[in-house]
């Protein structure tokens, strides 16, 4: 089916990034699965041809292109290229910089935002901790006043960006004894007293993802580095989740799009008992399956990615496109590791790859569980 999301100025971006990812990004693949991590050089690089700056405005150095489109053509394209790799975008693109936007006095957006936009300052947003994933109202990082400063104690995980990150948007709570009026945001800078870093975490999957742990022991930040009104945090994460949540599910598709369409071409040029293995009527009619459930699961997205585009898309919406959009990926790229038989299994197909990095997708963001109690509260259940 042919989509109507995008104008001729959409596509003249898909090239943009298409060609970034074919000249820069395809020569040191291998490079970044040894680092478990995307080089400066090419967040630069990503910065000077407009891709990280999308959702910052012109004034503080970003193209203000005002228009999600934007950001999922680059999501479309990264993720289809390597899925750890659109993940650590992503979320330097469309996840980070919309906190700074909205909550950030004029002095923080002049401060952060250029270098967000150009790849000098890398970012990360640390909500997650060892002792609760998806239940953010519980979180146990706290942060106490003292005079114009804040002591932070406490520690993250799972932190996509987060071994190199020079700016981290984290949650702490401020007010004990309450749960989600009690959070408040905070930037930590790199190499601030008592922020430490633990190792990359040893993922199953998007090795290419730099995913880490964080610490944080007595670490005094001013007060000019609180984003946001003190305890409206976790109010902040809920209204700017919606985004990151449609994020996530442009990645997911734009992924296994791309895999989908390797796989067909596979079964086009794989031969079994003398003839190609797509031709067997048994594979003919699950491929048939797989391009309709994608194509249908697109749309959906499209109609999602539009309605936020025009600001419609609630937090609802958000978690029945992010649930699904996971749910579908993980099901049609097992069936493509199916469809290559033994070399599914194998490490130097993409498929297999493929198939690892999504996994987690059912997880992040909000589990899917999490997901279907959003809606199943909205219908009073």
């Amino acid at each position: 089916m042919k989509r109507t999301l995008f104008d001729k100025d959409h596509e003249s971006f898909r090239e943009v990034v298409r060609t970034f990812a074919e000249r820069t990004l395809a020569p040191r693949h291998e490079e970044m699965l040894e680092r478990k991590s995307i080089a400066r050089d090419i967040w630069r690089e990503a910065g000077e041809l407009g891709i990280l700056g999308l959702s910052v405005p012109e004034e503080y150095g970003g193209s203000g292109a005002g228009d999600f489109r934007f950001n999922a053509v680059a999501d479309e394209e990264l993720a289809g290229f390597s899925f750890g790799v659109g993940a650590s975008f992503a979320l330097h693109t469309d996840t980070c910089p919309p906190y700074l936007v909205e909550l950030g006095t004029e002095e923080q957006k002049h401060r952060w935002l250029p270098g967000v936009a150009s790849g000098d300052l890398i970012t990360a947003i640390g909500m997650t901790e060892p002792s609760g994933g998806s239940d953010l109202a519980a979180l146990r990082t706290t942060a106490v006043r003292d005079g114009d400063h804040w002591v932070i104690n406490g520690s993250k995980t799972f932190i996509t960006n987060g071994h190199q990150a020079d700016l981290i948007i984290v949650a702490a709570r401020t007010g004990p004894g309450e749960r989600a009026k009690g959070i408040t945001l905070f930037v930590v800078e790199a190499g601030t007293p008592g922020f430490a870093r633990g190792r990359k975490l040893d993922k199953v999957g998007q090795e290419e993802a730099d995913t880490a742990e964080l610490f944080f022991t007595d670490v005094r930040v001013p007060d000019a580095n609180r984003l946001g009104g003190v305890g409206q945090g976790f109010t902040s994460m809920m209204q700017l989740l919606p985004q990151e949540r449609l994020s996530t599910s442009v990645t997911s598709i734009g992924h296994v799009s791309r895999i989908l369409r390797e796989t067909i071409e596979y079964t086009r040029e794989r031969k079994a008992f003398g003839q190609a293995i797509g031709s067997f009527q048994h594979n003919k009619f699950r491929i048939a399956e797989l391009v309709t459930r994608v194509e249908a699961a697109q749309a959906y997205l499209d109609s999602c990615v539009l309605a936020h585009t025009r600001g419609e898309l609630g937090a609802v919406d958000a978690a029945k496109v992010k649930w699904w959009s996971a749910e579908v990926q993980n099901a049609v790229l097992d069936e493509c590791v199916q469809l290559h038989g033994g070399y599914g299994y194998m490490n130097e197909y993409r498929v297999a790859r493929a198939w690892r990095d999504a996994r987690v997708t059912k997880i992040w963001a909000g589990s899917n569980e999490i997901m279907k109690e959003v809606i199943g509260r909205d219908l009073g259940l």
